[in-house]
């Protein structure tokens, strides 16, 4: 079946840097969509990041651009979420998520309820001031 297994979140001080990953398995990696998203207490979920695994190409929420880089690993279909330069609104649950490569190009992947069909459980990231 189709998993995709969050890690590396933590705590850490405001202008510190944390690297993600996604690891996925029990489907074709390659030509799809893949999003990080995050949802902080009380707030709705937000698009943070997403890449086409068939191309490469990248997109970014407008608030985390010049902060987060996205990129895969294809040969261990794993997606890296790097962030720096940490904020503490950036303190949320983030996940990855994967779904069609039009969610990616359209835009669509920034929606809150974007059909994405696979999602992970998350890990926390907490940012201090």
């Amino acid at each position: 079946q189709v998993q995709l297994v969050e890690s590396g979140g933590g705590s850490v001080q405001a202008g510190g840097s944390l690297r993600l990953s996604c690891a996925a398995s029990g489907y074709t990696y390659s030509s799809n969509c893949m999003g990080w998203f995050r949802q902080a207490p009380g707030k709705e979920r937000e698009g943070v990041a997403a890449i086409y695994t068939g191309g490469g190409t990248t997109y970014y929420a407008d608030s985390v651009k010049g902060r987060f880089t996205i990129s895969q690993d294809g040969a261990k279909n794993t997606v890296y979420l790097q962030m720096n330069s940490l904020k503490p609104e950036d303190t949320a649950m983030y996940y990855c998520a994967t779904g069609h490569p039009s969610l990616c190009y359209s835009g669509l992947w920034l929606n809150a309820r974007a059909p994405f069909g696979y999602w992970g459980q998350g890990t926390q990231v907490t940012v201090s001031s």
